[in-house]
Parts: C-alpha cells; sequence; structure tokens
C-alpha cells in the first residue's frame, strides 16, 4: 500500500465514523426526548393531583366526605401510576430496540469488512 492509499483509506475511515456518530447522536436525542417528554406528562398529572387534594381538603364538609374523597383521588393516582408505569416500560423495550439494532447493524458491517479484508486460506 502506498501513503496516498492510506491517507485515502483513513479519510474514509474518518468519514464513515463521523456518519455513525451523527447517527447515535440522532438517536439519542431521540431517545431524550422521549424520556423527557414522558417525565414531564407524569410530573403534570402529579401536580393536578397535588392540585386536586389541596382543593379537596379546603371544600369537603365533613371527614366522611374527606376520606371518600380522598381514596377515589388516590384510586385514580395509582391506576395513573400503574398505567405510565406500563408505558413506560413499553417505551424503554423501544428505545433498547432502536440501540440493539444500530449496533447489530454496525458489529454485522465490521465483521463482513474484516471477512473481506481477511485473506481466506
Amino acid at each position: 500500500m502506498t501513503t496516498e492509499n492510506n491517507l485515502e483509506t483513513m479519510k474514509e475511515m474518518g468519514s464513515k465514523t463521523m456518519e455513525k456518530l451523527k447517527e447515535l447522536a440522532e438517536l439519542n436525542m431521540k431517545t431524550f426526548d422521549k424520556v423527557t417528554s414522558r417525565q414531564m406528562k407524569t410530573m403534570d398529572f402529579m401536580m393536578e393531583q397535588t392540585k386536586q387534594q389541596m382543593e379537596l381538603a379546603t371544600k369537603v364538609k365533613g371527614f366522611d366526605e374527606f376520606v371518600k374523597e380522598q381514596t377515589k383521588l388516590a384510586k385514580e393516582t395509582g391506576d395513573r401510576v400503574v398505567e405510565e408505569s406500563k408505558t413506560g416500560m413499553e417505551m424503554l423495550t423501544e428505545i433498547r430496540d432502536a440501540y440493539t439494532s444500530f449496533i447489530k447493524g454496525e458489529v454485522d458491517k465490521l465483521s463482513d469488512q474484516f471477512r473481506k479484508a481477511t485473506p481466506t486460506m
């Protein structure tokens, strides 16, 4: 191999590396957006529940009514937390699959390149 060939190979490797790093950065940004969006929705819900609890404490006329309404609110919150947990696990599975697919694709390409570059006996 000549110096010119070596430089061309290095240039090509650098370009491909930058391309893959860009793809990985895009995947990271999509993941970040999904996770933060989900967290913000959950926080909005929790803040709304807290507000409802405060309003409940000032509006009810008796202890029995307070307990009844508080129980209803606690059930609603619990149901939502369970639903958010399921949704979160589904989202994490999608994220895992996206990263796994990205890495597997790159490892497969790299393996093919090594097989092509390695002389057979």
